[in-house]
């Protein structure tokens, strides 16, 4: 398998943000011509017990190629029951993927908390993009595979750390047609003055924010003309600006730092803002 064809990864385990990220996941499978692999990790039990959580996983996992063939027919699909932790199995799994989708909770989250420590986890160690899916449903109903809202808003800094995050964005927003590309950057007068910056000018500090987020896109725009670029330098938090944002957007994309070693540890604070907080699918992508 070619980097071109990794598949796309769906975590299920029951429970109705699982089913929401399988419906996110089969879409994007279709828009990026890739194909999709159903996981269901069977965390590990006694052995008198795996037998029972293999039949189980299998069922569960039936119930959702069922669900994928009613909205996309022609996906090609298949499935896998790893025994494992799921964040550990998803992490290994990553590595041969090109992108793996969570719901913003499993059957063993609090209700109290607005993501799982799992999908956390997830996002924070896996090798390739992550895409935490929060919408807002909450039965099992089946959804459409267009996305109410087609654009796509990125986070970016206006420093050579966003390539990675670009790249996905401009993708998403590709395979998106009519999409928009909104690019937000916070910028603060004390940001300004790290980068070399006007010091004491807040009007040349916007203006020197909105033209690095420029020379930033330049070599993308040639690459993809058909994408509507939107460059959104804010004053202020760029987590609060993308958070709002994410309410109308198709997919929200963050960067976080490679090497996450523990719960957390790979999220910068914009990217785990924006996460937690998110009323709508989150990307989070390594850079």
């Amino acid at each position: 398998m070619t980097a071109g064809d990794l598949p796309v990864i769906s975590a299920v385990d029951g429970s109705a943000h699982s089913w929401e990220a399988l419906d996110w996941a089969a879409g994007e499978a279709v828009r990026r011509d890739l194909p999709l692999l159903i996981v269901r990790v069977r965390p590990p039990t006694r052995r008198a017990e795996e037998e029972s959580g293999l039949r189980e996983a299998e069922e569960l996992l039936a119930r959702a190629v069922l669900r994928t063939s009613r909205i996309a027919p022609e996906l090609p699909t298949s499935t896998l029951a790893p025994l494992d932790f799921p964040s550990a199995a998803l992490t290994s799994l990553s590595r041969d993927a090109s992108t793996v989708v969570v719901g913003s909770r499993g059957l063993g989250g609090f209700r109290s908390l607005m993501i799982g420590s799992n999908s956390l986890a997830t996002a924070s160690m896996a090798q390739c993009p992550v895409v935490v899916v929060h919408t807002g449903r909450t039965d099992e109903s089946e959804a459409e595979v267009a996305d109410t809202f087609p654009d796509v808003v990125a986070g970016v800094a206006a420093d050579e750390s966003s390539g990675a995050v670009l790249d996905f964005a401009f993708e998403a927003a590709a395979s998106r047609p009519g999409a928009r590309l909104r690019l937000v950057h916070g910028w603060t007068m004390f940001s300004s003055v790290l980068s070399g910056g006007p010091v004491f000018d807040s009007e040349a500090a916007a203006d020197s924010a909105g033209r690095a987020l420029a020379e930033l896109t330049a070599g993308r725009l040639e690459k993809y003309p058909q994408v509507d670029v939107v460059r959104e330098p804010v004053r202020g938090s760029a987590s609060r600006a993308l958070v709002t944002a994410s309410a109308t957007a198709a997919l929200t994309v963050v960067g976080r730092r490679r090497g996450g070693e523990a719960l957390g540890l790979g999220l910068s604070p914009v990217a785990q803002t924006t996460v937690t907080h998110a009323l709508g699918p989150v990307a989070v992508v390594p850079v």
